[in-house]
C-alpha cells in the first residue's frame, strides 16, 4: 500500500478537524446578495474565486511552502507565511486561515513530531498543510491537486446548504471543475514571485459584508 497516498488523502479529507466546513469564503454572503442563486450561478462564483484568487495567490504560495519546509528552511517559510496571511483581503478570511491552520498544526503535533510549528504565532492554513507535506514525503504536486480539491469540494457542499443545491448539481460542479485542477498546478509550479496575487475585488466585499451579515449558516 502506498501510504504517501493514504496520508495525502487524510490530509484532504473533509474528516480532517480542522473545521473548513464551517467557513463559505464569501459565497454565503454572494447568496444573500442575489449574485448566487441557482447551480449555474454558484458554478460561475466558484470557477471566479478558483482562476482569480486561489490559483494566483494560494496555489503558488503552497508550493512555494512546501518547498521551504522541504528544504527545512525556516526563515523562508516564515516570510511566505506572512505573505499569505497579509494577502488574506478581509478579516473574515484572515480568521479562517489562521483558525484552521492552528487546528491542523495541534492536530499534527498529537498525531506525530511537528515541533517546527510550535513557536509560530499565526499560522495560516497552507504554511501547516505545507509542513505535513514535506514531513511525510508527499509529492508537491499531487499535494497541490489535492489541497485545490479539497477547497473545491468545500466550496461545493457550502453551496448546497446556502443556495441550496441538490446533490447531483453539486457533483456536475465537482467533475467540471475538478477538470481544471491539473491546469492550475501546472500555472502554479510556472508563477514567479513578481506574478503572485490574485485580483477578486468582489469576494473582498462579500466576504466583509458577511461579517456584519444577520442571519447565516457559516462563521466569520
Amino acid at each position: 500500500m502506498d501510504m504517501k497516498l493514504v496520508k495525502l488523502l487524510q490530509l484532504a479529507s473533509p474528516t480532517l478537524p480542522v473545521g473548513a466546513y464551517s467557513y463559505s469564503q464569501g459565497l454565503e454572503a454572494a447568496v444573500e446578495a442575489g449574485v448566487v442563486h441557482d447551480a449555474a450561478s454558484a458554478e460561475r462564483w466558484i470557477a471566479d474565486v478558483l482562476r482569480f484568487s486561489v490559483a494566483r495567490t494560494e496555489a503558488p504560495m503552497l508550493l512555494r511552502l512546501i518547498a521551504a519546509w522541504e528544504r527545512q528552511d525556516r526563515r523562508r517559510a516564515d516570510e511566505c507565511n506572512a505573505w499569505f496571511l497579509a494577502s488574506r483581503e478581509s478579516a473574515e478570511l484572515r480568521a479562517e486561515t489562521v483558525q484552521m491552520g492552528y487546528s491542523l498544526a495541534r492536530l499534527l503535533g498529537e498525531l506525530s513530531d511537528a515541533q517546527g510549528l510550535n513557536d509560530i504565532v499565526e499560522i495560516s492554513f497552507p504554511a501547516a498543510f505545507a509542513y505535513a507535506v514535506a514531513r511525510w514525503g508527499i509529492d508537491a504536486r499531487a499535494a497541490l491537486i489535492a489541497y485545490l480539491w479539497a477547497w473545491l469540494e468545500n466550496q461545493v457542499m457550502a453551496a448546497l446548504k446556502a443556495v441550496p443545491l441538490g446533490q447531483t448539481d453539486g457533483q456536475r460542479i465537482l467533475l467540471r471543475l475538478g477538470e481544471r485542477l491539473s491546469d492550475i498546478a501546472e500555472q502554479s509550479a510556472a508563477t514567479t514571485d513578481d506574478e503572485l496575487g490574485g485580483f477578486a475585488p468582489r469576494l473582498a466585499m462579500l466576504s466583509s459584508r458577511h461579517e456584519t451579515q444577520y442571519s447565516r449558516l457559516f462563521r466569520s
